[in-house]
């Protein structure tokens, strides 16, 4: 495993380790206003879309990269945008020519910079942030489904190792709407 993939394992079982704890101090229920529910009975208000999937996956990606959280749900929004409208066929086909010893500091180091310039990315004239990833992704699915089944099965699928099209399509079979 390389040092970034197994940072991000170690960031990701902890985070389900956090929350597989608070699920066993709450007996396995989650408190949901006047009502409470297990994980399992709890159903998306609309249908999950691939582009949730992908949103999510690069959200994590990005906080791996060291990105902040507002960030982080700005650039995988913004992302999955853009492969959506078709223009990701250019980031998919990009060939980088592996680097040396020299190389590979030197864009570690940019990768770091970066990160501390972090800026929202934008389509059409409008910033893709937080608060649109929000809208856009966590309340469409709704704020209790994302917390307590989306977020965590997607970091649970990242933390294996599965690659986005691996996990895409059969994390969502089973997630239907309530209606």
């Amino acid at each position: 495993m390389r040092g970034e993939e197994a940072a991000l394992h170690g960031c990701m079982a902890a985070w389900l380790h956090g929350c597989m704890e608070r699920e066993e101090k709450q007996g396995g229920r989650i408190a949901m206003g006047s009502r409470s529910a297990t994980a399992g009975s709890l159903k998306p208000r609309r249908p999950i879309r691939r582009f949730d999937v992908f949103a999510e996956y690069n959200r994590l990606k990005a906080l791996d990269k060291g990105m902040d959280e507002p960030h982080a749900e700005g650039y995988g929004l913004w992302l999955a945008k853009v492969v959506a409208s078709g223009g990701g066929q250019r980031v998919g086909s990009r060939h980088t020519v592996p680097a040396g010893p020299e190389e590979d500091a030197e864009r570690q180091e940019e990768s770091r910079q970066a990160s501390a310039r972090q800026e929202w990315h934008e389509l059409g004239g409008e910033p893709q942030t937080d608060a649109l990833f929000d809208r856009e992704v966590i309340q469409r699915m709704g704020p209790d489904f994302y917390a307590q089944v989306f977020a965590p099965a997607i970091a649970r699928a990242v933390s294996e190792g599965q690659s986005y099209e691996t996990m895409r399509d059969t994390l969502r079979k089973d997630w239907k709407p309530a209606h």
